[in-house]
């Protein structure tokens, strides 16, 4: 999170804007370790390791860590996948999984002491994590009906009168193909985006106010109590929206397995 910062003539706030997010390098002109990069390499890490340990040594009676990650594996195996996929659900939880974690703990990351930036706010992420589920739903369908029979069934849906067809056959292989990527990634952006924003809003006011006369450093601390209020609440939009991507991607994968869709 940057410093509070004046205007070219030394006067005035300079709100936080798209600019806050383009990041420099942070090791010489290597466009590869940007901070958004690093923090989702370093999420990998971290999710391989904080799993490899609570699992080493499993227990009947599970310690704290073994209990915290089992339960992060039940409520995605359980919660997700055999709720929303039903009797074939178990060899997508692996994926189902992969995706809630990864998500969740580079969103967190937006409210980290010292990381303070929200890997999901930048779109390029989101969209690779939308072409994955992309590939991943298709492929199920595709395996599960024959290439021929899924397309039909996305292009002329059962039931309808033929000359609906001629509406309703473009917008069907719009959504299958175009809006559904696009809206998945682009929900989880724009939240991450706009959440991270307004918390730069607030905290970067609040310390540019304790710089002003006297009215404005007694606003100050009304900026930095709405800004932690907004921390709470973007903690409970970044774990929501992580389950909706996660969601989501069983409901398409379930669509998929479904003889009509």
């Amino acid at each position: 999170m940057r410093k509070f910062a004046f205007s070219e003539s030394g006067e005035g706030f300079v709100p936080p804007s798209t600019a806050d997010f383009n990041l420099p390098p942070v090791f010489a002109d290597n466009e590869f370790t940007t901070k958004p990069i690093l923090l989702v390499i370093f999420s990998v890490v971290l999710i391989s390791v904080f799993f490899i340990i609570a699992s080493r040594k499993a227990l009947v009676v599970p310690n704290k860590l073994q209990f915290a990650g089992e339960s992060v594996y039940a409520f995605v195996r359980n919660g997700i996948g055999q709720e929303i996929i039903g009797h074939e659900f178990m060899r997508f939880v692996p994926f189902l999984f992969t995706l809630f974690t990864f998500i969740l703990t580079n969103n967190v990351f937006g409210i980290v002491p010292l990381l303070q930036f929200p890997a999901m706010s930048h779109v390029s992420f989101p969209y690779v994590l939308a072409i994955f589920t992309f590939i991943v739903f298709h492929w199920v369908g595709i395996k599960k009906q024959g290439l021929g029979k899924y397309l039909k069934g996305i292009a002329f849906m059962p039931g309808v009168p033929k000359f609906v067809y001629i509406l309703l056959t473009p917008i069907e292989i719009a959504t299958f193909f175009i809006v559904r990527p696009l809206t998945l990634s682009l929900r989880l952006f724009a939240n991450m985006f706009a959440g991270h924003l307004l918390l730069l809003v607030f905290i970067l006011g609040g310390e540019h106010m304790l710089q002003g006369g006297i009215g404005l450093k007694l606003i100050a601390p009304f900026a930095f109590a709405f800004g932690i209020g907004m921390t709470f609440f973007e903690f409970m939009v970044q774990c929501l929206q992580a389950y909706i991507f996660t969601l989501l991607t069983a409901l398409f994968i379930a669509g998929a397995l479904a003889d009509e869709h």
